[in-house]
């Protein structure tokens, strides 16, 4: 189809998952944009709707296919375009979903507009396009925008790990990085634009660098450098790959922001070991003990799964014991759930879902203790915070340096500017802080 023949037609764009997922979602739809698509308002019926999807969960495939399914009872004339992971792992499910007319995988997501395009042009049949994950090569760059203020920047793509529990390898592909010389103009652009905050995202950061002879340490230090970029913060690192130098090199930092988020995934090596993890809880807590001895103020969330086969529950109780004995913010906790073609389904026992829930409601519980005791430490001071831009006739939210999200009366004049606050009190069940901005 002409330039001139897409011109005025719409689209909607529809994310579920991780950060990353987010940030390519945002990429397409620049990428759209510059060949003539509009982004379609509430009021349209769209011509287009593309669909990112998540699969780290069998919930995540199912709301993926639900959601395929309303958007197409919605939207009865709408092409549909279905992308990410669950469409890379599961191509000929997706593409069974009443409505779908094009299906891309992970080789291919950064060309969707090509498919979109050229199906809009003749109404060919449904098309398919997934690259076996052991073939996919490219690296798509992306430097979104998120929702408010902050800007999500991939800097790496795929995984070689191959935990027992995990399909994201078959579903992201090899680990790829992006070259240091063009994430750097891309965080520049970021600078131009008046971002005041990058967070670096990847499937696994840690291995930045790998398939290129340089590493994570090298980007951030270059990254550092970039004028005009107040915060950076780095979305999420293996322990095993979070070394002693990027501590140091964050510690010392004006702009990397004190604050990590560490996935764990349980706090007994014997199931750690199950899972197939590339370091034990010795590692875990040194690491976690060197971030709060140089950066004593510093945010550390942690990612848990409970319910892992082979999780007895004497082991789920060393795993909370030992998630209790850390210094951390908060936990990010996940039932295991069941993938095909994993290697945990050979392990025995399964943990039942009524047990899975309980250990579930006992790990919360203790984030929720964790956060409220960090929170607490910080009440009656004063700490940076970058204000976001708020929706209409609602109060400004941001975060502090050290992550304690905040709320306060809009001022536009603060929005997207870095203030002194003084934090006053908890405002709400997510311990978000009431702050007045000191100026």
């Amino acid at each position: 189809m002409s330039q001139q023949g897409i011109v005025n037609l719409s689209v909607a764009y529809h994310t579920l998952g991780c950060k990353l997922n987010f940030a390519e979602t945002s990429t397409i739809a620049r990428v759209l944009g510059e060949r003539g698509f509009r982004v379609a308002s509430a009021a349209d019926s769209p011509d287009v709707v593309v669909v990112n999807t998540c699969s780290v969960t069998d919930l995540a495939d199912k709301k993926g296919r639900q959601l395929l399914r309303r958007l197409h009872r919605e939207n009865p004339d709408a092409l549909i375009v279905a992308t990410g992971c669950y469409a890379q792992l599961k191509p000929a499910e997706v593409a069974a979903i009443e409505g779908v007319d094009i299906v891309v995988g992970a080789e291919h997501k950064m060309q969707l507009v090509d498919y979109i395009d050229s199906h809009l042009a003749d109404r060919r049949q449904q098309r398919v396009e997934v690259t076996p994950y052991r073939d996919i090569r490219t690296f798509g760059p992306s430097c979104a925008r998120g929702d408010r203020t902050r800007y999500f920047l991939k800097v790496q793509d795929g995984c070689d790990y191959w935990c027992s529990y995990c399909t994201i390898p078959a579903a992201r592909g090899r680990s790829r990085s992006g070259s240091i010389a063009d994430l750097v103009k891309q965080a520049e652009a970021v600078a131009a634009e008046g971002g005041k905050e990058i967070i670096i995202t990847g499937v696994n950061i840690g291995e930045y660098g790998r398939d290129a002879g340089t590493n994570l340490l090298r980007l951030i230090t270059e990254l550092d450098r970039v004028e005009g970029i107040e915060r950076f913060r780095i979305s999420s690192i293996e322990p095993n790959l979070l070394s002693d130098d990027i501590i140091e090199m964050v510690a010392a930092s004006r702009r990397f922001m004190p604050h990590f988020h560490i996935p764990l995934q349980c706090g007994s090596d014997e199931v750690l070991r199950l899972m197939r993890r590339r370091y034990d809880t010795a590692l875990f807590a040194q690491r976690v003990a060197h971030i709060k001895r140089v950066m004593p103020d510093a945010f550390i969330g942690v990612d848990v799964i409970v319910g892992m086969r082979g999780e007895t529950p004497e082991l789920f109780e060393q795993s909370l014991r030992f998630c209790a004995e850390l210094p951390i913010s908060k936990l990010h906790v996940f039932p295991y759930s069941e993938r095909p073609g994993t290697a945990a389904l050979a392990i025995e026992p399964a943990v039942e879902q009524r047990e899975k829930t309980r250990r579930s409601h006992l790990m919360l519980k203790l984030s929720d203790d964790k956060l409220r005791s960090f929170t607490a430490r910080y009440l009656g001071t004063a700490r940076p915070v970058l204000w976001e831009q708020p929706a209409d006739g609602q109060p400004m939210h941001g975060f502090t340096d050290n992550y304690l999200r905040c709320v306060a009366p809009c001022r536009p004049e603060l929005i997207n500017t870095i203030t002194p606050a003084r934090l006053q009190a908890v405002a709400d069940e997510e311990h978000t802080i009431t702050a007045v901005p000191e100026l």
